[in-house]
């Protein structure tokens, strides 16, 4: 049976993993400053950061329209469809791709189309959506596909760490106290994410170096990460990248760790130089 995965733009696969594998991408849009950024192949990652340095106004992000989702699955000519969303406490993308497939469903019944919830972001829907590419390759059944890929997202871990929460904070999507404490006190929050993908405040340090030495420090506790694969993705940072990968090669046991670079809608959320992982 062939296959294809959909991802919103929140998924930051590699550019060499989205040509290569059974991957098709529904984009998000980013409106500041009077522009409109779709978060797609012609993203422009510095005339972001700028826009965003520039601008009083935090930027807006839009998930992508059931029409969009629909045009993905008839791009995708596949017996087999999954989708991997942004938490749905986070964004409309679940919700509107699970509107797409009702739709698909009634002009399509015999059609096997799945939607996961990634209950998290960025370097969590990459580690979903290459679990998927892995256990759906193997030939397994789509029903199979369904539920082994559900417990890998129920056993997810996704921590972060940003410079600064404000546009976090600005967007809703976490309470403005948070983002006024690290301000007054200029510390440093390890935040992640709880098993129903809201944002959760983790640990808090003097510095960026101290928090992320905080994260792989749990990471190398939790028994569950060893063989895993860990996902890192940076936002303009690649040495912050290398810097954690180092860390984590010292003290963790993951079977692979994949660096990717934060696009669109990461970007917007991250700002300039975030990290965030999961396994």
């Amino acid at each position: 049976m062939s296959f294809k995965i959909i991802v919103d733009s929140c998924c930051d696969l590699t550019a060499k993993q989205l040509l290569q594998g059974p991957f098709l991408r529904a984009p998000l849009t980013i409106s500041l400053a009077g522009e409109e950024i779709v978060d797609d192949e012609t993203f422009d990652q510095s005339h972001l950061i700028l826009l965003m340095r520039e601008s009083q106004d935090p930027p807006k992000t839009a998930c992508p329209s059931p029409a969009q989702y629909l045009d993905a699955f008839e791009r995708a000519q596949a017996d087999d469809l999954y989708v991997v969303t942004l938490s749905a406490l986070l964004s409309g993308s679940h919700n509107a791709a699970a509107q797409a497939r009702a739709i698909w469903l009634e002009e399509h019944p015999s059609s096997n189309v799945h939607v996961f919830n990634s209950c998290s972001a960025a370097a969590g829907e990459v580690a979903v959506a290459l679990r998927l590419q892995e256990v759906a390759g193997s030939g397994r059944d789509f029903q199979t596909v369904v539920e082994e890929v559900s417990r890998y997202i129920a056993s997810m871990t996704t921590y972060f760490v940003l410079e600064d929460l404000d546009h976090l904070r600005k967007n809703g999507r976490l309470t403005g106290a948070l983002a006024l404490v690290t301000e007054a006190l200029r510390i440093k929050l390890l935040m992640g994410a709880t098993p129903e993908g809201q944002i959760k405040r983790v640990a808090q340090a003097l510095s960026i170096k101290q928090a992320l030495s905080r994260m792989v420090n749990l990471m190398a506790a939790d028994p569950g990460h060893a063989g895993k694969l860990l996902s890192i993705v940076h936002c303009n940072n690649l040495d912050r990248a290398f810097y954690v990968r180092e860390l984590v090669q010292k003290t963790c046991r993951f079977k692979d760790i994949l660096i990717s670079e934060a696009r669109g809608v990461t970007t917007v959320y991250a700002n300039d130089g975030g990290i965030v992982v999961a396994y």
